[in-house]
C-alpha cells in the first residue's frame, strides 16, 4: 500500500512523521510505502523567517531537511501538476523530467493533500515586476541582502533623488509576516547605518501599508493598537486603510494620494491555497480550499486526506455553525498529528476522532527584545512579550537539532555583534568565473525587483 503526502510543509512533515512511529512495524515489513513529494528537500519553519532576514539566525537552521527527518519515507523533490483521484493517480515533474519536457506519474492508494497556500497577489501595475515576496527562505534571505545593498547605495551617491529611493522601504499587508519583517529589517539596518559615515537611522523611511483598519489580528484589538504606536514610535510611517495602487517605474503609489519613489515593495498582503487544488477532481469550497470532515477526511470521497492551509476543516471547539479552523501554523502542526494517527487507525479498522482545538491565541516579535502577545486570555507587550515568542517558537521548530542551533545562535547574537554583510552575489554565482573565461557577466533585467546594481 501506497501513502502519497502531497507537500513537505508542516502539514506534511508532521503527517509523516506521526505515519513513520505509527506505522512502523507495517513500514518494516513493507506492507506500507510512505512518499512525500514536496517541491523542496526540506520544510521551511516559516515564524523564523523574519529573524533570518535580520541575521539572528542562520537560513540553515530556519529549514528541516526531509531526507534526514523522514529516514523511513521516500521523498519525490518536484511539483504536482495533476491530480486525478479517481484512477488515484498524480502527475508531476521532478528535476529529471525538466531535463526532457517531459512529467512523471505516480499511482497511491491513500492520498494526503497538503500543499499548503502562496502568495495572494492583486493586479497593482508595477507589482510582477518591483515586488518582493516573503514566503520562503530565499526571499527572506534575498531581501537582507537588498536592505543592506541600499544603504550601501546611499552612502556612495551624491544624488538625492537615488538616495532617497534606496533609503525608502515599504511593506504592504499588516499580518505577521509583514509586521514582522518590517520591524526586524527596520532593527537591524538601523543598527546597521552606525557603520556608513553618512547614513543615518533618521534618513530611512519605512512604511506599513494596511487596506484595513487595524494590523496584527490575531493578538487582538488592544494589542494591535499597542503595536501601531510602538512601530510609530520608531518612526515607522503606519498607512492604515489604505492599499497600494502602483508601483510603476518604482514609485509607490497609496490610495491616500501618497507617492514614494523606493526601490523596496515588499509584498506580505495575505496568502490563497496552492493553484493545485484547482487541478484536482476532489471537492473545494468557494475560496478554493479542499472541503474537509472534522476527521480530516475530504468531504464524500473515500482514500483522501486533507489538512493546513489547503484545507476548510470545520471547527467542531466552537458552537457557531459553518465557523472553520484558521489557516495558520497553530492549527496545521496539531491537525497533522490528528491526521496521521486517523490515517494509521483507518488502516487498521479502527474508529476515527474528530479534530478538536480551541486556539490559545498569538505571538509576534517586533524586533529585538520588542513584541507583542495575546494567549491564554493574557495580553504581554515588550520584553516578555518577545521572550515567550522566542520560547513558543523555539519548543515547536521541529527536531532537537534545530533547537540546539536555533538557541546556540541566539545565545551568540547576545554576545556579539551583529552581522552587516551583504551576499548579494550568491544570486549570480557564477559570474565573476563567466567574466574571466571571457564571457559577459550577467545582466539583471530591466527593472529589476532586488534593486540590484
Amino acid at each position: 500500500m501506497r501513502i502519497l503526502i502531497v507537500g513537505g510543509g508542516y502539514v506534511g512533515l508532521y503527517t509523516a512523521l506521526r505515519l513513520q512511529r505509527k506505522l512502523k512495524p507495517e513500514l518494516g515489513r513493507g506492507e506500507v510505502e510512505i512518499v512525500v513529494v514536496s517541491p523542496d528537500p526540506y520544510m521551511t519553519y516559516q515564524p523564523f523567517l523574519p529573524e533570518a532576514a535580520a541575521g539572528s539566525i542562520s537560513p540553515r537552521h530556519v529549514v528541516v531537511p526531509l531526507r534526514r527527518v523522514l529516514a523511513d519515507c521516500r521523498i519525490v523533490v518536484g511539483e504536482v501538476q495533476t491530480i486525478d483521484h479517481s484512477k488515484r493517480t498524480v502527475t508531476l515533474t521532478t528535476l529529471a523530467t525538466e531535463e526532457t519536457g517531459g512529467t512523471e506519474q505516480l499511482s497511491y492508494d491513500e492520498l494526503v493533500l497538503a500543499p499548503g497556500s502562496v502568495s495572494r497577489t492583486l493586479p497593482v501595475p508595477g507589482l510582477a515586476e518591483h515586488g518582493i515576496g516573503f514566503k520562503n527562505v530565499e526571499e527572506a534571505i534575498g531581501l537582507r541582502n537588498h536592505v543592506l545593498e541600499q544603504l550601501d547605495i546611499a552612502s556612495s551617491t551624491r544624488d538625492p533623488a537615488i538616495r532617497d529611493a534606496a533609503l525608502t522601504f515599504v511593506f504592504v499587508g499588516g499580518g505577521y509576516a509583514g509586521v514582522e519583517a518590517l520591524a526586524e529589517l527596520e532593527d537591524m539596518a538601523r543598527y546597521a547605518s552606525r557603520y556608513y559615515h553618512n547614513v543615518r537611522r533618521e534618513d530611512m523611511k519605512w512604511i506599513l501599508v494596511e487596506a484595513t483598519g487595524r494590523i496584527l489580528p490575531e493578538v487582538g484589538e488592544e494589542m494591535g493598537r499597542y503595536t501601531v504606536t510602538e512601530l510609530r514610535r520608531r518612526n515607522i510611517d503606519v498607512r492604515l486603510d489604505t492599499r497600494l495602487e502602483s508601483c510603476v517605474d518604482r514609485i509607490a503609489v497609496l490610495s491616500d494620494g501618497s507617492r514614494f519613489p523606493t526601490r523596496t515593495v515588499v509584498w506580505t498582503a495575505g496568502v490563497k491555497p496552492h493553484p493545485v487544488l484547482a487541478a484536482t477532481d476532489l471537492p473545494l469550497n468557494a475560496r478554493g480550499r479542499l472541503r474537509c470532515t472534522p476527521y480530516l477526511t475530504v468531504d464524500g470521497v473515500d482514500h483522501a486526506w486533507g489538512a493546513g492551509d489547503a484545507a476548510a476543516v470545520p471547527d467542531v471547539s466552537t458552537d457557531e455553525p459553518g465557523k472553520e479552523t484558521a489557516p495558520n501554523a497553530q492549527h496545521a502542526v496539531r491537525q497533522a498529528k490528528t491526521l496521521g494517527d486517523n490515517l494509521a487507525r483507518f488502516l487498521r479498522g479502527q474508529p476515527l476522532q474528530q479534530y478538536s482545538h480551541a486556539y490559545v491565541g498569538s505571538v509576534a516579535s517586533l524586533g529585538l527584545h520588542k513584541g507583542v502577545a495575546h494567549v491564554y486570555g493574557r495580553k504581554l507587550k515588550g520584553w516578555p512579550a518577545w521572550f515567550m515568542h522566542r520560547t513558543y517558537h523555539l519548543s515547536r521548530v521541529p527536531t532537537f537539532n534545530r533547537k540546539a542551533r536555533v538557541l546556540a545562535e541566539w545565545t551568540l547574537a547576545g554576545l556579539f555583534k551583529r552581522e552587516i554583510v551583504s551576499l548579494g552575489s550568491l544570486e549570480h554565482p557564477r559570474a565573476e568565473f563567466e567574466l574571466a573565461a571571457g564571457g559577459k557577466p550577467p545582466q539583471n533585467p530591466p527593472g529589476n525587483p532586488k534593486g540590484s546594481s
